[in-house]
């Protein structure tokens, strides 16, 4: 298996050759806020199995807790993936910034305690396949 992903703007690709682990629905605040939205869906790889091929030099970074950190394209402010000093064998990726279609599936909604307030979780919201009818 091989999965590749790229930044909004398209200068950071990168690929993955193994699984993805532990994917879930993050509703903490800090993933709320980093991904402007009601929740973050990250997923874990192994660090030997994650690469950057191109547009490392537009990597940034911001250290979010102790040794922890958020790597984001510095162009186009897209989220790509966060490191922990305490576990370097694995990265936590950010699910959106891939551009293959993936196997592995969510296994559950995290903080769901502090998720926002107008996020319902059991909402039976109308599909669409473009924008929301009357747009």
């Amino acid at each position: 298996m091989m999965y590749l992903g790229s930044c909004l703007c398209g200068g950071v690709t990168l690929e993955i050759t193994g699984p993805i682990d532990s994917i879930i629905h993050c509703h903490c605040s800090k993933c709320r806020k980093s991904s402007g939205t009601a929740y973050a869906t990250n997923g874990f790889v192994a660090a030997n199995a994650f690469k950057i091929t191109a547009g490392e030099p537009l990597l940034a970074s911001y250290e979010s807790a102790p040794g922890k950190r958020r790597h984001f394209c510095k162009i186009c402010a897209c989220p790509v993936y966060s490191s922990n000093a305490a576990n370097p064998e694995r990265i936590r990726l950010r699910l959106g910034i891939l551009d293959s279609a993936i196997s592995e599936r969510p296994i559950s909604h995290n903080f769901v305690s502090s998720k926002a307030n107008w996020d319902d979780l059991d909402a039976q919201l109308p599909r669409s396949d473009s924008y929301e009818p009357g747009r």
